[in-house]
């Protein structure tokens, strides 16, 4: 009888608690199980496919490859198909100035390109985003580990400076949605954003054609798949041990991101990470002032200071991507505690940290929630923090080089 191998025995034993700690959220919010389980599927996802916006950003630069970036398009293009249909259900005439209740439609404006510059370059210098610092740090690596520590001090220093911001620039900049510019409406909106999607697409591709990165080929099996438990142990091998493309990843998490929208709010990480922060300053007697105009506001930023208990829909998907990312590790045999080779691994993932949770925090999200989620909102937010994204990680980039 064949045993099984350690990591794939606690695998099992990591889903079982997950699904009991399911049933345990149950009695507090019938919505928490469905969230816990998208954010768990999203975490295994992320980890399957290596999907990480930094990744994707400097592997541009540095490769000039854009698969993760294909991927992260499909992924957009997929979100913002599913996202009018549940906003078209919320609000069905978007002329009349009403918002879709928890869209991630955010301000435009000064803050947006300078939260989405400091956060492309912390990422960059951490050695990915917030989603992939999350789903590296369920895989053993430590800097990721420091990163995320980073980010929920930045997010910290954020909350205790948000009213000066706020009275700055933040209380003037105006919301721009698409259904209700230039009466475009949820097809108008929807084609120019995927036309956006389309030609961001065809850049890529123009991209790795000018650095002669040649497309990457699938290589067929050597062992022909005959029998029916042959054909079984195939299937599992490609959905728990073997990589998934970026393309089917970024398909993966746009169709979660719609099914996450559906039961309550579009995918978002810095809520919870904000609401460890001001839980943290309020427990040593440094609790943040009480936010100006946060609320009215949205995005997953904001939702920490509206989340109560100890379970809330901001702790099921993110701390459900940390399981989800710790189940895939474990099946596929590649957990493994691993510190990074030199001191100075640490402060850079210090750093990366502090500028991505400041960044987020200024902008009302993360790549996942200001960028991936707020373009699908069909929000012009979303494309102004992409562009900084991009002009950040190509400054973090250059840093890196330096530094190296």
């Amino acid at each position: 009888m064949r045993t099984l191998p350690l990591q794939r025995l606690a695998g099992t034993v990591v889903l079982l608690a997950s699904v009991v700690l399911a049933f345990a959220m149950s009695y507090s919010d019938p919505k928490l199980p469905y969230l816990w389980v998208f954010g768990m599927a999203a975490g295994f996802t992320l980890q399957r496919s290596r999907f990480c916006f930094a990744s994707a950003f400097r592997d541009l630069y540095l490769f000039g490859s854009g698969r993760i970036m294909k991927g992260i398009l499909v992924g957009v293009a997929v979100a913002s198909l599913g996202f009018a249909v549940v906003m078209r259900n919320a609000v069905p005439f978007p002329g009349f100035g009403a918002l879709p209740p928890e869209a991630h439609i955010l301000p435009v404006g000064v803050t947006t390109i300078l939260g989405g510059l400091l956060f492309g370059v912390g990422m960059v210098l951490a050695g990915g985003c917030i989603s992939g610092s999350l789903f590296r740090s369920a895989e053993g690596y430590v800097g990721s580990w420091v990163a995320i520590a980073g980010a929920i001090v930045g997010l910290g220093a954020m909350s205790q400076t948000w009213n000066w911001w706020w009275s700055l620039a933040l209380g003037a900049e105006s919301k721009l949605w698409l259904p209700a510019l230039f009466n475009l409406g949820y097809g108008g909106a929807v084609l120019v954003t995927l036309a956006g999607v389309f030609a961001a697409y065809l850049l890529v591709v123009w991209w790795e054609a000018r650095s002669g990165v040649l497309p990457v080929t699938p290589t067929l099996d050597a062992q022909p798949e005959v029998t029916f438990a042959q054909r079984l142990t195939a299937t599992a091998r490609r959905i728990f041990v073997e990589g998934w493309s970026p393309i089917v990843g970024g398909a993966v998490l746009g169709g979660l991101n719609v099914l996450m929208y559906s039961v309550h709010m579009p995918w978002g990480l810095t809520g919870e990470l904000s609401r460890w922060a001001n839980s943290l300053m309020t427990s040593v007697g440094a609790a943040p002032p009480v936010a100006l105009g946060l609320s009215a506001i949205g995005g997953c930023a904001a939702r920490a200071s509206e989340a109560t208990g100890f379970f809330s829909h901001t702790f099921a998907v993110t701390v459900g991507l940390l399981a989800g990312a710790l189940v895939a590790a474990l099946f596929a045999n590649e957990f493994k505690l691993r510190f990074p080779r030199k001191a100075r691994r640490y402060y850079q993932s210090l750093a990366g940290g502090l500028l991505m949770g400041y960044g987020a925090g200024l902008a009302i999200g993360c790549t996942i929630g200001a960028f991936f989620s707020s373009i699908a909102s069909l929000s012009v937010s979303g494309w102004l923090f992409g562009a900084a994204l991009f002009g950040g990680a190509l400054l973090g980039t250059k840093l890196i080089q330096r530094i190296a």
